[in-house]
């Protein structure tokens, strides 16, 4: 059984910036909830972001580039949020690393939790390829993010 960190708001929780939540209701990600041992987590509130909160967006690149401060994430009101979102990463990889999780299944398009795709930092709604801040630090550390539940459900480990 491994261990996998999910992102709090897919889990039911309402943690994200809009208090809101994206807790999934298929048959396949519950298979892989029985089937494994999930830690829940949002690196947000870990790093004391408050809820609801402004949205945010990467600008300039995405997570990888924030975390080598080539982009920044900035609010809808215009406060830039790296050393938060870089807190919030950090948070998260800890996490991973005490509880010696393998996996992360992270909700998709968060300035955050992107794993696939991220919004582009119009805050127009559209999205481009990318990772969030959290998951970039997470697979630079070998933490492997995954939105595709049918393919982590189907990995040998």
């Amino acid at each position: 059984m491994a261990k996998i960190l999910v992102s709090a708001c897919l889990l039911g929780c309402k943690v994200r910036y809009n208090a809101s939540d994206l807790k999934v209701t298929n048959s396949d990600f519950e298979k892989l909830i029985a089937k494994h041992d999930v830690v829940s987590f949002c690196p947000e509130v870990s790093a004391g972001m408050p809820t609801p909160r402004a949205p945010a967006e990467i600008t300039g690149g995405d997570g990888f580039d924030v975390l080598s401060g080539r982009a920044k994430v900035i609010d809808a009101e215009g406060q830039t949020l790296d050393e938060d979102f870089i807190t919030a990463a950090k948070n998260t990889l800890r996490k991973c690393q005490t509880e010696k999780v393998q996996f992360a299944i992270l909700a998709e398009s968060s300035p955050s939790c992107g794993s696939g795709q991220i919004y582009d930092g119009s805050f127009n709604n559209i999205k481009r390829t990318g990772k969030g801040v959290t998951a970039a630090l997470l697979a630079q550390n070998g933490i492997g993010v995954f939105i595709n539940i049918r393919l982590l459900m189907y990995c040998s480990y």
